[in-house]
């Protein structure tokens, strides 16, 4: 037995976009990025109220370097949040 389509079924998952369009960004994509400017803030505080000494001891201000890198990587995120 052949079963017939429902005609309008398989349009409803379709999504009509226009060229200039983009797809919205995937569920995991806000959460990466602001976890990224908060551990980059952390990075950051932890270096200053600890005295130089942690996160990573021994790299001295690179700690800082690190911290506002990660912190960037979220910020450079926000540009492609859709």
């Amino acid at each position: 037995m052949v079963g017939m389509a429902r005609p309008g079924k398989d349009d409803e998952s379709l999504v009509e976009r226009s060229e200039g369009e983009l797809a919205p960004n995937p569920v995991w994509f806000k959460p990466i990025m602001i976890g990224l400017m908060l551990i980059g803030l952390v990075w950051v505080l932890v270096f200053y109220l600890s005295g130089s000494n942690f996160p990573i001891p021994g790299i001295g201000a690179w700690n800082l370097v690190i911290g506002f890198g990660i912190a960037f990587v979220g910020f450079l995120m926000t540009t492609r949040w859709r």
